[in-house]
């Protein structure tokens, strides 16, 4: 038998019972197209959040105040929570490597302008933010280096802020009231968008001492650290544990770099992707079911077929191999149906609703269309063994 018949035999059974053949690939290809599905909307989530914490840069370190430790017995916790303080943050700038530093202190508060009014996130900060955050000014320019202690009320509005109370108007200048103090606008800064939940359009920065006042806190909620592209991350980190530590009498505080952060977030990230794939992989199963019964149907229907193949000289290889080849193509043709599907599904979804992340990973798609296959040879082997097996004389015999 040639591989002209080969594919002649192949391709006539699967042709000849249509309706079983249509409902074998279709258990495929609804696996096919769930598994595409699903990993292209686990692989979407995955490139937003982190592109949600990469948008800051990466040589970003985070200190915050408290450090949690267990007391050696089960379900024994102690919380120690400390201020840290403007004198902190300005102490870390001198450690080799920093190139700068951002005391952080956020609340909430209603700002107004003449007769309009919006509840904001209010975030009190240092004149660094632009440089260690990678935000831009749009308008005007942003906080400028004042003493601490002794800050002017100047304020900076995110965009959203900015269209919101003045329009097309231009804001530099113009006092806005927050939670009754007065402040001078002096920047409007280009549109950043939302941060895990954080809209940073919407959003008023003034100094930290202000911000402090402000909302009645003794401790800075968050000092970030920007650091040079050839220091090392580790060695900063250590630098910045011994100074705090020499400050606090005690490590007091919690350091966390934006590398660490990433690659925790990324291993989650790639279980969860993979673990969406899985779910959509349970279909696939079905489907791998349903191709071992339909195929050990078609061998107890065909015996004859099998004997007069046998007969005129099919060797047993050959017929293995031709159910096969049948449950090969039944797998292999609802895998390419699922990926049209699955793809084009994922399209249309993001499409339907803009704000769900959804990205397609091809290596997965073409991964897919291989396990379809493999699955179609798998569950074909069993039916093919027994086909192989039947004795010329015996499958002539049988009606």
């Amino acid at each position: 038998m040639n591989v002209a018949d080969f594919v002649r035999l192949t391709s006539g059974a699967v042709v000849a019972h249509r309706m079983r053949s249509f409902l074998t690939a279709l258990g495929i290809a609804v696996g096919i197209a769930s598994v595409v599905l699903l990993t292209s909307i686990g692989e979407g989530v995955h490139r937003f959040v982190l592109h949600e914490f990469t948008q800051f840069g990466t040589n970003i370190l985070g200190v915050a105040p408290g450090k949690t430790t267990t007391a050696g017995i089960s379900g024994a916790v102690i919380s120690n929570v400390r201020p840290l303080s403007m004198d902190d943050a300005a102490a870390l700038e001198r450690i080799p490597g920093v190139l700068a530093v951002v005391p952080v202190v956020q609340g909430n508060g209603e700002v107004e302008v003449r007769e309009k009014g919006r509840r904001v996130m209010i975030l009190g900060t240092g004149p660094d933010v632009p440089e260690v955050w990678r935000m831009r000014v749009a308008l005007g320019r942003f906080l400028p280096r004042d003493d601490p202690r002794a800050a002017r009320a100047f304020a900076v509005l995110g965009s959203k802020v900015r269209d919101e109370l003045f329009g097309t108007e231009s804001p530099l200048g113009a006092v806005l009231r927050i939670a009754g103090e007065r402040y001078r606008i002096i920047g409007v800064m280009e549109e950043k968008g939302q941060f895990l939940g954080f809209d940073l359009d919407d959003t008023v920065y003034i100094p930290t001492y202000k911000a402090l006042a402000m909302f009645n806190r003794e401790s800075l909620m968050e000092i970030d650290l920007l650091y040079g592209e050839e220091a090392d991350a580790d060695v900063v980190s250590d630098h910045v544990s011994d100074m705090l530590s020499q400050r606090h009498g005690s490590e007091d505080f919690t350091i966390t770099t934006q590398e660490e952060m990433l690659d925790t977030l990324s291993s989650i990230l790639n279980i969860l992707t993979l673990a969406v794939a899985a779910v959509g992989g349970i279909s696939l199963v079905v489907g791998a079911v349903g191709i071992l019964t339909i195929m050990t149907i078609a061998v107890n229907e065909r015996t004859n077929e099998i004997g007069l193949l046998r007969a005129i000289g099919a060797r047993r290889g050959q017929v293995l191999a031709l159910f096969l080849g049948e449950a090969v193509v039944l797998s292999a043709t609802g895998g390419l149906v699922g990926l049209i599907a699955g793809v084009g599904g994922a399209w249309l979804l993001g499409v339907a609703i803009p704000g769900l992340p959804v990205h397609t990973p091809w290596f997965y798609v073409v991964l897919a269309e291989g396990m379809a296959a493999l699955i179609g040879l798998v569950a074909g082997v069993a039916p093919a063994r027994i086909a192989a097996r039947l004795e010329p004389v015996e499958a002539l015999r049988s009606e």
